[in-house]
């Protein structure tokens, strides 16, 4: 039945939680190698930050926690409250005076980013109008871009000077901070790392702000009809869903295909959201400001593809051809720095463009509305969690991979960016074969077309 109306607002509301996720990612990155420098880590520890992070093993826990926790009691209740973890996560990062602090706050930030994911994906998803449907996701995804922009441009204006290369802007004031609270006979590198530690302060307040906003919302009317379907049935546990995942047939294939898309780009995504700076710096000798300013413009066309791109046209057009040309357009982006090379400033800014383009209609925006549309709401989120634990575990093992093909120095560079359009052709052959006939469709319908009483 459809029931819904006025989802934009809730929509805007909700997606704070995207922004929040994109921008613990981006954040940890653009910081990187400044606590590389302060703490003394190496690619060993970075490899560690990395596969605990939002990024991939912390958000993995998280995901498969709180998929389950949001179909038992609530979208709302689950990515509400998990605000409150996430500013728990970032304070410590904040904080941090050693590797086991950092480690530490990069995996509660992680497990709570995991946690948000499924719950709030599935809520844009169930309270939106058919019409509509694709829009809010689409702009649930802009926040996912917002998110990384507003912290790159931040990055850019505190960070520290390299070489040659002037300090940011503000960076005065990063110093004026050191001094205040460490002294002012601190080491460069201890006044350096402000830079990153004022940028998870922003994030702090963004979480404060979203948690109260959000717990003014109501809860999905989906999940309350689904629970109230289920009231004369034994009470079912957290994980009651979890055999009926891997047996019926139907969510086999639906795994299988959101899996063979979704792991494959993730691989090359969690790269580039949590290595690009660092890959910038090293392979392609530029300062820890112009990383960022580089990686800040490819976000601001991702945002704006994002919105005009994909949220304004993906209930409007053919999905597979929408699908298809955006990510060969990201094969396209990795062939040119192979081919042409990653210190050249003319490959590296095409790169910059075309690769924005394709995260504008990327893979994670088709993933996050087809994975809310083909599951029945009884079990939406917990088959999201699922997933993200699938996707977001292989990215952490994926990380220890890429720093040892990657090198000290970027010295395989090459062969990863191969390794990187391999697995984007996969994606893209998958996608492009078995995309989904969702649109134009209620939740219920494509329920009852799929799975029948079987659910």
């Amino acid at each position: 039945m459809e029931h819904k109306k006025g989802s934009l607002k809730s929509t805007i509301t909700v997606s704070l939680t995207n922004y929040l996720d994109a921008g613990a990612i981006v954040a940890g990155a653009s910081g990187l190698t400044l606590w590389q420098n302060y703490l003394g880590l190496t690619e060993g520890h970075l490899g560690w930050l990395n596969a605990i992070s939002a990024n991939a093993f912390g958000a993995a826990i998280g995901a498969i926690i709180g998929g389950f926790l949001a179909d038992k009691y609530g979208r709302k209740k689950i990515y509400t409250y998990n605000m409150l973890v996430y500013m728990l996560g970032v304070a410590i990062i904040m904080f941090t005076i050693n590797f086991p602090m950092l480690l530490a706050g990069f995996l509660i930030t992680g497990i709570s980013v995991g946690i948000g994911v499924p719950a709030s994906w599935t809520y844009i998803s169930e309270n939106s109008e058919v019409k509509n449907r694709g829009r809010n996701m689409g702009i649930s995804q802009f926040a996912w871009g917002v998110g990384p922009t507003i912290i790159l441009i931040l990055g850019m204006l505190l960070a520290p000077g390299k070489g040659d290369a002037s300090a940011g802007v503000l960076f005065e004031y990063v110093k004026d901070v050191g001094a205040m609270l460490i002294g002012s006979d601190a080491s460069i590198e201890a006044v350096n790392v402000f830079s990153s530690r004022l940028i998870f302060g922003s994030l702090f307040i963004v979480a404060f702000i979203a948690w109260n906003l959000q717990r003014k919302l109501d809860e999905s009317k989906d999940w309350l009809e689904a629970k109230q379907k289920q009231s004369q049935e034994k009470k079912p546990s957290v994980f009651s869903s979890f055999g009926t995942l891997f047996t019926n047939k139907v969510n086999i294939r639906t795994i299988l295909f959101l899996a063979g898309i979704y792991v494959t780009w993730n691989m090359v995504a969690s790269v580039m959201g949590f290595f690009q700076q660092h890959i910038y710096e090293t392979a392609g000798g530029l300062s820890n400001e112009q990383a960022n300013m580089v990686s800040a413009i490819q976000w601001l066309i991702i945002i704006a593809v994002t919105y005009f791109g994909f949220s304004m046209l993906i209930d409007k057009v053919n999905q597979r051809w929408l699908y298809f040309i955006g990510t060969a357009i990201g094969i396209v982006a990795w062939g040119i720095l192979i081919f042409i090379g990653i210190k050249n400033y003319v490959a590296l800014w095409t790169f910059t463009i075309l690769w924005g383009i394709h995260a504008g209609l990327s893979v994670q925006a088709f993933y996050a509305l087809w994975a809310s549309e083909l599951f029945p709401a009884k079990y939406r989120a917990a088959a999201q969690g699922v997933m993200f634990f699938v996707v977001r575990a292989i990215a952490a093992i994926w990380g220890f991979g890429f720093v040892f093909i990657y090198g000290e120095h970027g010295e395989g560079f090459h062969t990863a960016a191969n390794v990187m359009i391999g697995l984007l052709i996969v994606a893209l052959i998958i996608g492009t074969i078995w995309t989904p006939k969702t649109q134009g469709k209620t939740l219920e319908q494509i329920t009852e077309e799929r799975y029948g009483d079987d659910i």
